[in-house]
C-alpha cells in the first residue's frame, strides 16, 4: 500500500472537500481516513489515502494538489506516510 498524508488548510469556502475528492477519485486514489474541522472561519482537513492503484507518480500528485490548492484559496501540502513512521523510530 502507498499511503500519502495529505492537509487542507486556509479560509473555509464552499467545496473544497468536494474538489479534493474529486481530484483524488478521478486518479484512483482511495481515500482510508479523513478528518476536518472548522474553528472560528479556518478550514483544516487530514486524509490518509492509498496510491497503490493510481498511475500517477507521488510528485506529480502533490504538484497537481498544491495547484488544485491555489486555484481554490487554501494550501495542500502531501507526505508520504514513511516519513511519519521514521519519525517515530528515532
Amino acid at each position: 500500500m502507498k499511503k500519502t498524508i495529505i492537509t487542507v488548510v486556509g479560509h473555509d469556502t464552499v467545496g473544497i472537500i468536494a474538489k479534493v475528492c474529486t481530484y483524488l477519485a478521478e486518479n484512483n486514489i482511495n481515500i482510508l481516513d479523513i478528518s476536518q474541522t472548522i474553528v472560528q472561519e479556518y478550514f483544516n482537513m487530514m486524509m490518509i489515502v492509498d496510491r497503490s492503484a493510481s498511475v500517477k507518480h507521488f510528485a506529480d500528485v502533490a504538484k497537481e494538489l498544491e495547484a488544485l490548492g491555489r486555484e481554490i484559496g487554501v494550501v495542500i501540502k502531501c507526505q508520504r506516510e514513511e516519513i511519519f513512521a521514521q519519525m517515530h523510530r528515532i
